[in-house]
């Protein structure tokens, strides 16, 4: 595929345009301000792993308003039976604790990312997120500026497929207007958007993003690499 021929960019979120703020240290001040639950750093770590983990096996159960609601609250859950047992803690309501953890998740955009988002869709470009994600990611990119930037967002709960499944990108081509030999596929994942854009027909760019040279395998040689998203634009001939 040439790069004339590109009309559509599709973007992984989390690590490619996002990222989150350490969350164990914001748990910690929010449960000690709030509630007088004191935790040492490496609890408030081991408690925000498990809660993450238990998160992403269970992301796609938040489809809608009602299923993300039921998703949070036994992902607090999780989180309460992963910190330290205290009368304190277990005092707290499931609703309050919530908040807690909603509050410890903030995401912020890549210094770069709005510039090139505006870079791509001044040359009529249409920019779609594709990400797994469960049904808030729009009002997560609302809330950090992003999504006034973009042509459109699908995530995996909605779509009802994770990436490598190839039906999210197809789904992100739909919104897009673009076939699968008009677009790219840019994500920080080898497995997930590699994986997912290789089987969609879609071309992949891999976000080595910080992370320092690859190792042999890593990826296929084929598959273009970029350390930020800086240097999409030239890549695909803008």
């Amino acid at each position: 595929m040439s790069d004339a021929e590109v009309r559509a960019v599709l973007l992984d979120a989390a690590g490619t345009l996002v990222h989150i703020e350490p969350p164990a240290p914001r748990l910690q001040a929010a449960l000690a301000e709030r509630f007088g639950v004191m935790l040492e750093p490496h609890e408030a770590s081991a408690a925000i792993h498990a809660e993450i983990t238990y998160y992403r096996g269970h992301m796609q159960e938040g489809a809608d308003p009602e299923g993300l609601a039921d998703l949070r609250r036994r992902c607090a859950e999780v989180l309460r039976q992963a910190l330290p047992s205290s009368p304190a803690l277990a005092g707290i309501p499931s609703a309050e604790l919530i908040e807690v953890l909603v509050g410890s998740l903030e995401f912020r955009a890549y210094p770069e990312v709005p510039a090139i988002l505006d870079r791509l869709r001044a040359a009529a470009l249409r920019v779609v997120v594709a990400s797994n994600w469960d049904c808030s990611l729009p009002a997560v990119l609302e809330r950090i500026g992003l999504l006034a930037h973009v042509d459109g967002v699908v995530c995996s709960a909605v779509v009802g497929a994770a990436k490598p499944d190839p039906r999210l990108l197809l789904a992100a081509l739909h919104v897009a207007g673009a076939e699968p030999s008009q677009a790219v596929h840019v994500g920080d994942s080898v497995m997930e958007d590699v994986g997912a854009a290789l089987a969609a027909g879609v071309r992949p760019v891999f976000l080595n993003r910080g992370r320092g040279p690859m190792q042999r395998g890593e990826t296929e040689p084929a598959v273009e690499v970029i350390g930020s998203l800086s240097e999409l634009p030239p890549l695909i001939g803008l």
